[in-house]
């Protein structure tokens, strides 16, 4: 599993994360809202599946992986 999550994508992935499960949570908006464990998750991991299937990768080719 080689990282293949950017800095900058890692950071906006992780607080649309939060903040979608906060909404979520708080029942702001409906429990789609919970679909943030995703972003959370891959930004958490710095991997992102869909990533690898089309070939992806906003780590940058100069950052060593993690």
């Amino acid at each position: 599993m080689t990282a293949n999550v950017g800095m900058i994508d890692k950071a906006l992935r992780i607080i649309v994360g939060i903040v979608l499960i906060a909404l979520a949570a708080t029942h702001v908006i409906g429990w789609w809202g919970y679909i943030g464990i995703v972003p959370l998750l891959t930004g958490l991991f710095n991997f992102c599946p869909a990533y690898l299937l089309i070939g992806m990768n906003t780590k940058g080719k100069d950052t060593p992986a993690e």
